[in-house]
């Protein structure tokens, strides 16, 4: 076996489809599924059950899948061992965070490791934070910038970079929710007038929040804070809309279409900052301390360990 068949069957491990694989790693369905032969007899087991409709690993598949990924990385760290000794580092870093991180925490974390290190490539990867972990965890990334989790996965480790508190947000301009919500919440004339909405709404504990839409994550820290705020106050809140991403929300609840909870970090950063408003709770959701992420034992990679020793100076 060599690193094309090992990088093949990592590939076919995700897929679980011949056809994505042949057609994403540019071999023919054929050639494949021999490669994958010549795995299963050389190592004289069966790496993948197969019917007309479905692939799955089997144990051995499962066992086999760790081995190549440790296989390719050590490849990956000798190389990278043997490059530092003669010039500076080369290869490619793969990062996964959200929009709004990319621009508040990493353009200057890249900017000073690309100073440092110009023959690095940077794959930037951008998308829900909540899956951040779970992209880092199956090997999909690198590096994650992404929020410190309740409780952190032994195989993680994790560096702050800076903190954000978690925040309640409403429409800022004139719309039937915000029309319903004043009923039961002081507003300053300025915002009543739909102006500035740097503002924040002080809360009144009348709001009937089983009965105010709202707009909240499909998955993740922020839904577990959410989630439990509510069940803490015996209140089964009404879910208008489930979306994937903190930017997703806050145009949402700008369209008036509910209240959302997002970190205030994506809020300031946000171009809709001025159609949405920050509301008082109480208790207050715990904030979200945000960092960089990566595997313990990918550390050893210089390229990764370079960027990760950058994090928080």
């Amino acid at each position: 076996m060599n690193k094309r068949d090992l990088k093949l069957f990592l590939h076919l491990a995700k897929s679980l489809h011949f056809g994505k694989t042949s057609n994403d790693c540019f071999i023919s369905p054929a050639s494949l599924t021999r490669i994958v032969q010549k795995l299963e007899q050389e190592l004289a087991v069966t790496l993948f059950e197969r019917d007309n409709r479905t692939v799955r690993l089997t144990q051995a598949g499962e066992m086999f899948r760790e081995y190549a990924i440790e296989s390719l990385e050590r490849w990956d760290n000798l190389k990278a061992d043997l490059q530092q000794q003669s010039v500076s580092l080369q290869g490619s870093l793969s990062v996964f965070c959200s929009v709004t991180a990319s621009y508040h925490y990493l353009q200057s974390l890249l900017d000073e490791y690309r100073l440092l290190y110009p023959d690095v490539e940077i794959h930037l990867h951008t998308g829900d934070s909540a899956l951040a972990e779970q992209r880092i965890l199956s090997d999909q990334e690198d590096v994650g910038i992404a929020a410190l989790p309740d409780r952190l996965p032994a195989k993680m480790q994790f560096k702050p970079l800076g903190e954000s508190p978690l925040v309640f947000i409403v429409p800022a301009t004139a719309c039937p929710l915000r029309k319903r919500l004043q009923q039961f919440t002081p507003l300053s004339s300025a915002l009543a007038t739909g102006q500035a909405a740097q503002h924040s709404l002080a809360l009144s504990s009348q709001i009937p929040w089983d009965k105010i839409p709202m707009v909240m994550s499909e998955v993740g820290l922020a839904r577990g804070r959410v989630d439990n705020w509510f069940r803490q106050k015996g209140i089964k809140p009404n879910i208008y809309a489930q979306v994937s991403g903190n930017e997703a929300i806050v145009s949402m609840v700008s369209l008036g279409f509910g209240v959302g909870v997002v970190p205030k970090l994506v809020v300031e950063n946000s171009p809709l900052c001025a159609k949405v408003e920050i509301m008082q709770v109480r208790p207050q959701l715990q904030a979200f301390i945000i960092g960089v992420c990566v595997l313990k034992r990918k550390l050893s990679n210089p390229l990764i360990k370079a960027f990760w020793e950058l994090a928080g100076q």
